[in-house]
């Protein structure tokens, strides 16, 4: 299947909460790569690529909140190049 890939900044609660980790979980069991960081401003941004339904499942999961006790607020989304990417990786 083609590989699409997603960029997506997390406004609400997504920091200091366990977000970046309980995301890279979540993305891994979904074969979904990429990566995730924190933002200056408080929100997550991420990249994610893979195939179109695991790429859409992990969106939902985070636009659902992600994990107790994150609170999603916002989720902006564009779609994105694929980097490659082999695993997903938590940068800064």
């Amino acid at each position: 299947m083609p590989v699409m890939a997603r960029r997506v900044i997390v406004h609400g609660r997504v920091q200091g909460v366990n977000f970046r980790a309980a995301t890279q979980r979540a993305a891994r069991d979904r074969g979904v790569m990429g990566w995730l960081r924190n933002r200056p401003d408080g929100a997550v941004e991420a990249h994610l690529e893979g195939e179109a339904e695991a790429v859409d499942g992990l969106e939902r999961w985070i636009a659902d909140g992600g994990p107790p006790p994150a609170r999603v607020t916002d989720l902006e989304r564009e779609d994105a190049e694929p980097e490659g990417a082999t695993d997903f990786d938590v940068r800064g």
